[in-house]
């Protein structure tokens, strides 16, 4: 047999664009992003991130008193200057985060843009007649006429002919596809090339509204919407910053009391209390929360998955039920032969020949596996028959086999009841042991397929679905992330059994109607699960659409496309583990940055507060554990490790944290040991080291 490829072996290949995606800081990403890291100072931006806001509030107002300062002559003007600069460094560090992120977007959506062209179209007016358009000019309902060679002038549905499509302007995928009237496969991109022959399409979009043109939109990151765990993250840093802005401002008043109790007693200045609140407020998670988000888009679209929306990729990392097709995603597709079974009185060798003859001219897969299987078990090859009278019976569907009759020999091969039917015609007969064979394997999960030569029956070829290489380990993976895998056939319970027992899924759903898919997906989610599926037919389009992620594929319908909340542009199913990854992915990444950040602050609470106060309260040098040089360098150095640290936090912001299939709790005893305690420890050496090199250079 020949080799087929992996789950693991597949994942590799599917991404094809990623492997072209530009680097994480390319000259023109950075160059975009610096400009609109600028651009989004803008108040009425900044308002839309309350601790940012904040952060820039204080800067105005650090300015003005540095600017007041100048202009009285006050002390401590080099200090105020100093952490007003850093102050705006801290809100362009976090707009630059956000900033990369859409950069690699609009670059993406630059690449689609160019792939648009006002192509012409010949638009079929009525009975024979056409005329010439542009392609702008075409309206949903509107009939076309697509040669080879020409451009597809916009989405649709191919309503006559079939013929072979180029999609790498869509997919980067080179090699073309089939697309005909009827069936999943009717869906037309905008855009895309005709190779061959010739076909009639209707026109479903208007212009403006075509797949290529929401790719861009959703791509440039304009339509996309906060989640809600983002909401709720938001709110819950609101709040932090509300409780930290009300303790500092207590802490003047308070200071001032301090300072008349005590004798040497100083006051801190407006200057250090806005430093102050600019490091305990979670600055950290408020400038890189919107980047992690945009950059989870980012990383589906790498992987040529079309995400409706932000919410999308969020909901595929909280999944719980994962219903996965049986063929082609399960399973390889086509089914293989793996066994000759001889009947009663008829050799192997004899059985593998005729098996092998009346698959000469069969082009199907399962045909062609039967002459491989031949051939590496009794080294049978194929005969060169043209020389001889041979007449090949072509599979039909309503005759279910297929044969050759060659030298006064009739050779058929298809479903045990057709083939039976046609040896008691020829005289012959059915033993009863032969159905019983047959039966052991259907109930085993295969298809057997009977061989027989005019009355005489010669045996059963056992066909087989192919389970893919490592899915039993990828579906072990998912359980125990807490995710149960469900297969969808419409193959009868006894082979489901089998295949599904094979594969190690959790459960399995036979015989399924789109109906049956529909009520499924809604018990799951009245029990609180989450469900993701694939699909591409129109009958897939209800349950797509129930469920909290649905990918449809860019091969299927029109219908299947508009119902789901992703489009993978590769239309392989499998991706939808890799798409479920990449969610988990981004919720990990947004859980690890918020433990840090709030760790973060509560280090700085603790290395900044003794140094402050110790001049009114010298018993508080006891807890200067780091010795900083002064209230000044401490404040200052605390400021530039707020902002530093942020932009230490991009690339991860960007890559996401590394994702490994693991259960809540070890997530959260990962999350605690690694970016808890690293907040936490990470402040104390690099306000030091930052104190020092002020202190050295004479800062403060």
């Amino acid at each position: 047999m020949s080799t087929l490829p992996s789950v693991e072996q597949e994942t590799e290949l599917i991404p094809k664009r990623l492997a072209r995606a530009r680097p994480l800081f390319d000259h023109e990403i950075l160059r975009r992003a610096a400009r609109q890291s600028v651009l989004k100072l803008r108040p009425a931006v900044q308002l839309k991130n309350p601790v940012m806001f904040v952060v820039e509030v204080g800067a105005a107002l650090t300015t003005l008193l540095a600017a007041g300062r100048a202009w009285n002559g006050g002390p401590g003007l080099s200090f105020v200057i100093q952490i007003a600069l850093w102050l705006w460094f801290t809100v362009v560090f976090a707009n630059f985060a956000e900033a990369m992120a859409e950069a690699r977007g609009k670059a993406q959506a630059d690449t689609l843009r160019k792939t648009k062209s006002d192509s012409t179209a010949t638009r079929v007016t009525g009975g024979c007649r056409c005329e010439v358009v542009p392609a702008s000019k075409l309206r949903a309902g509107d009939i076309v006429i697509c040669e080879a060679g020409s451009l597809i002038p916009g989405d649709g549905d191919v309503v006559e002919g079939i013929a072979t499509v180029d999609e790498s302007v869509i997919t980067g995928e080179s090699a073309p596809v089939i697309r005909e009237s009827g069936g999943d496969r009717s869906a037309v991109t905008g855009g895309t090339k005709v190779l061959s022959d010739c076909i009639r399409v209707r026109i479903t979009s208007n212009p403006g509204e075509t797949f290529l043109d929401r790719m861009i939109a959703l791509v440039e990151g304009a339509e996309r919407q906060k989640t809600p765990n983002e909401i709720a993250l938001n709110i819950l840093i609101a709040g932090l910053t509300l409780i930290f802005l009300l303790a500092v401002i207590t802490l003047h008043p308070f200071s001032i009391y301090a300072a008349a109790s005590v004798r040497g007693g100083r006051i801190p200045g407006i200057a250090v209390l806005i430093s102050l609140l600019v490091c305990l407020i979670p600055t950290t998670i408020g400038g890189l929360l919107s980047a992690i988000g945009i950059a989870g888009m980012d990383r589906v679209m790498q992987h040529n998955v079309l995400a409706m929306s932000g919410k999308a990729v969020e909901a595929a990392g909280d999944v719980n039920t994962l219903l996965l097709d049986k063929t082609g995603t399960i399973t390889l597709g086509n089914r293989q032969a793996v066994e000759f079974l001889p009947a009663s009185g008829v050799a192997d060798r004899d059985l593998a020949d005729a098996a092998q003859l009346s698959s000469l001219a069969d082009e199907t897969p399962e045909g062609r596996s039967i002459m491989v299987l031949a051939k590496e078990k009794y080294n049978l090859r194929g005969r060169e028959l043209s020389q001889q009278e041979a007449r090949f019976i072509p599979f039909s569907a309503y005759t279910r086999m297929s044969g050759v009759d060659l030298d006064g020999r009739r050779l058929r091969k298809g479903a045990t009841e057709a083939v039976g039917e046609f040896v008691k015609e020829n005289g012959g007969r059915v033993p009863p042991d032969f159905m019983e064979m047959a039966d052991r394997i259907s109930r085993s999960g295969g298809t057997p397929l009977a061989v027989a030569e005019g009355s005489r029956l010669l045996g059963l070829v056992h066909l087989k679905d192919i389970v893919k290489g490592g899915m039993r380990e990828r579906l072990a993976h998912l359980r125990t992330m807490g995710i149960r895998s469900v297969m969808i056939t419409g193959d009868n319970p006894l082979t489901a059994a089998a295949i599904a027992n094979e594969a190690g899924v959790d459960d399995f759903l036979a015989q399924a109607t789109p109906q049956d898919k529909l009520e499924y997906i809604r018990n799951e989610q009245a029990e609180g699960r989450r469900v993701a599926m694939t699909g591409d037919g129109t009958n897939d389009a209800p349950a797509l659409a129930q469920a909290d992620v649905g990918v449809a594929m860019n091969s299927g319908t029109m219908a299947a496309k508009e119902a789901g909340n992703m489009v993978d542009l590769d239309s392989n199913p499998t991706k939808l583990v890799e798409i479920v990854a990449i969610g988990k992915q981004l919720l990990m990444t947004r859980g690890a940055l918020t433990t840090f950040s709030i760790a973060n602050d509560i280090a700085k609470y603790f290395a900044i507060i003794p140094a402050m106060f110790a001049g009114t309260y010298p018993a508080l040098n006891h807890l200067n554990i780091m010795h900083l040089h002064s209230p000044q360098s401490a404040v200052l150095s605390a400021v530039i490790f707020n902002a530093l640290i942020i932009v230490a936090l991009v690339p991860l912001a960007l890559r996401g944290v590394r994702y490994r299939p693991q259960t809540a709790a070890s997530l959260l005893r990962r999350n605690l040991l690694i970016y808890g305690l690293g907040g936490i420890i990470a402040p104390f050496p690099g306000i030091w080291i930052i104190d020092r090199l002020v202190a050295f250079i004479h800062l403060a």
